[in-house]
């Protein structure tokens, strides 16, 4: 192999920089001695490496020419490294002894801890007390939490009446009206461009989303969208306990799970509803057509489910469709899952589409949990987006994949 094409496994090269740093990285280390992933995703990434300023760092292997750049880059950084692992240390003394307990610490602090460690460099005599501004700073965001949701539904007759409710929120479910003629795919061709507001209004006040919602009832349909594991979508329970990393499909998620994510996140739940009227609220959406409460966000994802038809599959049609696919083919990643001889990866490259509707449903959730509206000039940069989303998780997923295989 020649030098101009030789590369190493990224990870690997990462490893070799963090090694270097000794013990003082310690508190951002796992067992074996590499960097966190929190610490590569929310640390290295985006502060040290930056991959958008430098692409030579981006990908899941690196041109043997640039492996000193970014070793570099990362030994450059140790002091404030060195730095941001005394920090952490501080804060998570300082959150024992306020016994905060409510979100992950690494997720919280770990960028608050760099910000410190450039400002300040080691924390000195009073970094106990800034510690403890920052913290009550982080955890004093308003609204609702996921502690107080646990708690509402776990009271048994709260959890009694709402799941009577589900039940007659269901029972009294209309049936979406039948397809008819709408000018979706005129949308769609103008909508990167020049969108035009006349026509999602039309799309709206024809309830062009919820048609589209009709043969959701029929087996097998929301399956193959990739909202569901099941035949067709069933009543969700109440539930009582969700976890980020084991959620189910959209359509399978249980009321408690539906929200949990929103709840998590500090800065975005400032803006959301009581823990009772979101239960309540969340009941009546799932029972709607799409799982969603708003018609313009219907006709969002019935745009999203025909502008993601040619991912995969036979030649884009129209505008939104090819700019999309267009998108898809140029990632490197993909072209290398498929030469793969067998991957587990494989199965996130074919399976693009259902994985774009899913996370379009998770996105126009989010935005009607906050009250936010979709217009017309904001539609492609959701469908688009999404498609970047789906493409950064997928991109992720390999660089782990060759760092494992690497390390083996």
């Amino acid at each position: 192999m020649s030098t101009a094409t030789a590369t190493l496994p990224r990870g690997l090269v990462i490893a070799r920089a963090w090694a270097g740093l000794g013990d003082a990285v310690a508190p951002l280390s796992n067992a074996t001695g590499r960097p966190l992933t929190r610490t590569v995703k929310l640390i290295l990434d985006p502060l040290v490496l930056r991959p958008v300023l430098h692409p030579e760092f981006a990908a899941g292997a690196v041109a043997v020419e640039h492996v000193d750049a970014l070793r570099d880059r990362i030994t450059g950084a140790g002091p404030v490294l060195a730095a941001t692992a005394s920090w952490f240390l501080v804060f998570k003394k300082e959150r024992r002894r306020l016994r905060v307990t409510e979100g992950n610490p690494q997720d919280l602090y770990f960028q608050r801890c760099f910000e410190l460690a450039t400002e300040h460099g080691m924390p000195g005599q009073d970094a106990a007390r800034t510690a403890a501004a920052v913290l009550a700073e982080v955890h004093a965001q308003e609204g609702p939490t996921v502690a107080g949701l646990r708690e509402f539904v776990s009271d048994e007759a709260t959890a009694y009446e709402l799941t009577r409710l589900i039940e007659a929120t269901w029972a009294a479910t209309r049936r979406s009206p039948a397809p008819v003629p709408a000018p979706t795919a005129e949308f769609l061709a103008t909508c990167a461009a020049a969108p035009d507001q006349a026509l999602l209004h039309a799309l709206v006040a024809a309830a062009a989303g919820s048609a589209g919602a009709a043969d959701h009832d029929r087996p097998g349909v929301a399956h193959a969208h990739g909202l569901t594991d099941r035949d067709r979508p069933s009543r969700p329970a109440l539930g009582a306990r969700a976890s980020k990393t084991n959620l189910p499909k959209p359509f399978d998620r249980s009321i408690v799970e539906r929200l949990f994510t929103p709840l998590t996140n500090a800065f975005l739940r400032a803006g959301l509803a009581d823990v009772p009227s979101l239960v309540r609220q969340e009941i009546d959406r799932s029972a709607g057509s799409w799982q969603l409460a708003d018609e313009v966000s219907r006709v969002v994802m019935v745009l999203g489910r025909e502008a993601s038809a040619g991912l995969t599959g036979d030649p884009p049609t129209g505008d939104a469709q090819a700019r999309l696919r267009s998108r898809w083919e140029r990632e490197a990643y993909v072209h290398r899952v498929l030469r793969m001889p067998s991957s587990a990866l494989h199965a996130d490259v074919r399976g693009v589409r259902e994985a774009y509707v899913r996370r379009l449903w998770v996105r126009l959730h989010g935005r009607e949990l906050r009250g936010d509206t979709t217009a017309a000039d904001q539609v492609w940069d959701v469908l688009d987006g999404v498609l970047r989303s789906v493409i950064l998780d997928q991109r992720d997923r390999l660089r782990s994949l060759l760092e494992r295989e690497a390390g083996s």
